[in-house]
């Protein structure tokens, strides 16, 4: 059976994607992660590959092993670490998606037909003044690409790839090849999910509230409270990766499309938090090097190219997402008591102290990214993924 592969199967689209094509039976999974994919995924899985898509020679190894069909790439350094290790997150992002590409290339050699390629972009690709954020309302694809981050850069310039391997590639060539990769890349605003921890985003503001208020813990939000962006739920983001695989190539018409379904305010996602999880401890304490990278990204995206092409339509707006989605399976999750209404908390009620206000993750973090001395590109990437 043809294989689909999904590298970064650690990553948080990891779960609902290897379900949904799993359970779909018309392609065998291929996953492949630094580290050994989660026991729970396995079963679902033809193959389980511990490996980096740095390594050129396992990559190779894979073009003669295994018919791919489509590639799913999920594995990057997200914009927050990015920042701290910019010239390893270029390596990560964009060496490795020039890999794949190479691959998709290869098997599309080997089997005479076209290979898939679908990107996960981000609005990272964004850069708008902060004094227009405002003004400028709903942002097209081609508008304001301009990112201040290397996240931002990396993804940007891998969209720019991926338009040129599945357009222009060997365009002088005399054996030109006639088939290659078919490149479908979503730029996907912030990402909510319920069960997985939040991990390096600067987008994470919004979840890292949600999981804190379920565990009890206070929580000091990095961001402004009138801060406001594109968000969806993790299952709407699988299904969209899903319905831009399956779509007719004939029915596109861009190479990279902006998916969004809701823009709350920091303050508004906070009020619907206090909401659900009533004795929620939420305050605003502004980093104000994240909040300016944030300011730089849209209000909201525009996505009617993608609802007309290949009918893209969210499930959740923001009061489903919470009542349908996030509450039920985070309150699950964590089999919290924040949730049942006022009054003491059960560390209260056993005459403990309340937990320690919570940091921002790359606070914690950061240490860690700094070693004392210098390490090889090799050690630094290793390094780096060690901690994801």
């Amino acid at each position: 059976m043809p294989a689909a592969r999904a590298t970064g199967a650690y990553g948080e689209l990891r779960y609902g994607l290897i379900h949904a094509l799993s359970k779909s039976g018309t392609l065998d999974v291929l996953a492949l992660d630094i580290k050994p994919v989660d026991e729970s995924l396995r079963p679902l899985c033809a193959a389980c590959i511990v490996g980096d898509v740095l390594d050129a020679r396992l990559l190779e190894r894979l073009v003669s092993e295994f018919e791919i069909d489509v590639i799913f790439h999920l594995a990057a350094l997200l914009s927050t670490r990015a920042e701290f290790t910019p010239k390893t997150a270029h390596e990560v992002n964009v060496q490795g998606t020039l890999n794949l590409l190479e691959l998709a290339i290869e098997q599309s050699r080997w089997h005479g037909r076209e290979v898939r390629f679908l990107f996960p972009s981000s609005i990272a690709a964004y850069g708008l003044a902060p004094r227009l954020k405002m003004e400028v309302g709903s942002v097209k694809e081609d508008e304001y690409n301009f990112p201040t981050t290397m996240y931002g850069c990396n993804k940007l310039y891998c969209e720019h790839l991926g338009n040129y391997y599945a357009q222009y590639f060997q365009q002088l060539a005399v054996d030109r090849l006639r088939t290659g990769v078919d490149f479908r890349a979503i730029r996907f605003p912030g990402l909510l999910s319920a069960f997985t921890v939040p991990s390096g985003g600067t987008s994470d503001f919004a979840p890292e509230m949600l999981h804190a208020a379920a565990q009890g813990q206070a929580y000091e939000c990095f961001v402004r409270a009138d801060t406001r962006i594109p968000f969806m739920t993790m299952p709407d983001a699988v299904q969209a990766l899903l319905r831009l695989m399956d779509a007719p190539k004939s029915e596109l018409t861009r190479h990279v499309y902006n998916i969004g379904a809701f823009n709350p305010s920091a303050e508004e996602f906070a009020a619907h938090v206090r909401e659900h999880f009533p004795r929620a401890e939420l305050s605003f304490s502004v980093d104000e090097r994240r909040q300016g990278i944030v300011d730089t990204w849209p209000t909201e995206v525009d996505d009617n190219a993608a609802r007309t092409d290949w009918g893209f339509k969210p499930e959740h707006d923001l009061k489903t997402a919470f009542e349908k989605y996030l509450v039920p399976n985070i309150a699950a999750r964590y089999a919290c008591a924040s949730c049942t209404g006022p009054g003491p908390s059960p560390r209260q009620a056993h005459g403990q102290t309340p937990p320690p206000r919570r940091r921002a993750p790359y606070q914690r973090r950061r240490r860690g990214l700094h070693p004392h001395r210098p390490l090889s590109g090799h050690a630094r990437i290793q390094r780096i993924r060690d901690r994801l």
